[in-house]
């Protein structure tokens, strides 16, 4: 059963994309249930919508938390409708600079929290007989930057759990889509969204030759998004990978080719590697 008004639950709604969404599925007559870490963030939220919104305190990486603030939000609108993991951010540091302990506390955030939403959204889905689960990636899902290559393994893994969800979920009417962000003007770089690992002065000159590149990167409009968000929720078959932007896929299939170029180029090596069927 699907409906024309939905209930969306969204974590990280205080700024960036979180909160364009949130915003522009309340103005669209649609119920939202807003997640933040700090609950003044979204205040604001609760006095524009009134009843249409639900504010609450969320950390995605406390998992009881996490578990409470889900079943809350089903029991104060009866229904969830969209899932929606946005909550995340970037690790700036070389490979070599960045620690153990940096990397760990990033994928807290970026994978471990969303899993932990699913994990606890999914019975709830399941016995209301649909759902759809979304989950703000990166173009970095599939190509890599220097500097902030941990980040982007981040969303190595967070595409990977999803397309296995979406094939494990399916016969319960649950769909799925990961949203692949192309480089948008939103506060993602900002201090709040970016942890900068202990720098090396070996690497300073390249990650400021890596910076100043980056100031050239055409920007998107975030509050151009939400239309072709509703496209994709709105679809009766939305699609599992969501290009947002303008100038992803040229660049993915341009990562593409080249790596099936290489794979081409030594499969001679690799098939003699195969030895004799058993």
């Amino acid at each position: 059963m699907e409906h024309s008004n939905k209930v969306w639950f969204i974590t990280g709604a205080s700024r960036g994309f979180g909160r364009v969404w949130a915003d522009a599925a309340l103005k669209r007559g649609d119920k939202v249930v807003a997640t933040a870490r700090k609950l003044d963030s979204i205040a604001e939220l609760k006095d524009k919508y009134g009843d249409n919104v639900l504010t609450l305190e969320l950390d995605v990486t406390n998992t009881e938390q996490v578990k409470s603030t889900i079943a809350q939000a089903h029991a104060h609108f009866g229904r969830l409708d969209i899932v929606l993991n946005n909550a995340g951010y970037s690790l700036v540091g070389t490979i070599e600079e960045a620690s153990a302990e940096d990397v760990k506390a990033m994928y807290d955030t970026n994978i471990f929290g969303p899993l932990a939403v699913i994990q606890a959204a999914l019975p709830l889905l399941r016995e209301q007989g649909y759902g759809h689960i979304m989950g703000t990636s990166s173009n970095l899902g599939h190509v890599t930057l220097p500097v902030i290559g941990y980040y982007a393994s981040s969303k190595w893994a967070f595409e990977a759990i999803h397309e296995s969800l979406a094939e494990e979920v399916k016969a319960f009417n649950i769909k799925v889509t990961i949203i692949e962000p192309g480089a948008y003007a939103t506060e993602f770089g900002s201090q709040d969204s970016l942890k900068f690992a202990a720098g090396m002065d070996i690497y300073t000159d390249y990650k400021n030759q890596f910076f100043e590149s980056l100031k050239n990167m055409e920007r998107g409009d975030p509050n151009a998004t939400p239309d072709a968000l509703f496209k994709v929720v709105d679809s009766e078959n939305p699609p599992l990978r969501f290009n947002l932007g303008a100038n992803n896929l040229a660049w993915t299939e341009g990562a593409y080719n080249q790596r099936l170029a290489s794979w081409r180029e030594w499969q001679d090596v690799a098939v003699s590697a195969q030895g004799q069927p058993k």
